[in-house]
């Protein structure tokens, strides 16, 4: 597995308010949320990234802005008649 390191100011997690763990998985999210959106990523593949599961990662996208289903109207109307 390959690792990414991203340097940061020590003081950067205390100006967000988070602890250290917060701010990384944080930005961990981030980024695994910002690839599902650019359709970079399937939510199964950003959530291995963002060291989640795949509900949870779900369940965090709104807090991102980002939709967990990206459907236009036709094709939300025809998953609705082929429930």
């Amino acid at each position: 597995m390959k690792v990414l390191e991203i340097p940061y100011s020590e003081s950067l997690p205390d100006a967000v308010r988070m602890t250290v763990p917060e701010f990384e998985q944080e930005l961990k999210l981030a980024l695994a949320a910002k690839l599902f959106e650019l359709g970079r990523l399937s939510s199964g593949q950003a959530a291995d990234l963002a060291g989640v599961t795949r509900v949870d990662l779900l369940k965090v996208l709104h807090r991102f802005k980002v939709n967990a289903i990206d459907w236009s109207a036709d094709e939300f109307s025809q998953e609705i008649s082929n429930a």
